[in-house]
């Protein structure tokens, strides 16, 4: 099963290009950004909201939905182990 978490970009990594931290779930992760940024500079995603996937930041959301998907996840997690185990990751 694949399965992409909401996470909010809180900062761009000092040493690789097109990598960002973003915070999921209250863990910060190391996320390529590459496939979001669309022309607009890095540095103008801090604060966006991104849906992310084995290390990739797949699409951009809006704030709204973000959470809305994060509530939707930790109501799964209450009837379905395995997502325990996406969230904590």
């Amino acid at each position: 099963m694949c399965l992409g978490i909401p996470g909010k970009v809180i900062a761009l990594a000092d040493n690789v290009q097109d990598t960002a931290w973003v915070d999921v779930c209250c863990v910060k992760r190391e996320v390529n950004i590459a496939l979001v940024s669309d022309g607009v500079q890095a540095a103008c995603l801090i604060g966006s909201w991104v849906l992310v996937h084995v290390g990739f930041a797949m699409s951009r959301l809006d704030e709204h939905k973000a959470l809305d998907t994060l509530a939707a996840l930790r109501q799964m997690e209450e009837v379905e182990h395995d997502v325990t185990i996406f969230l904590k990751q």
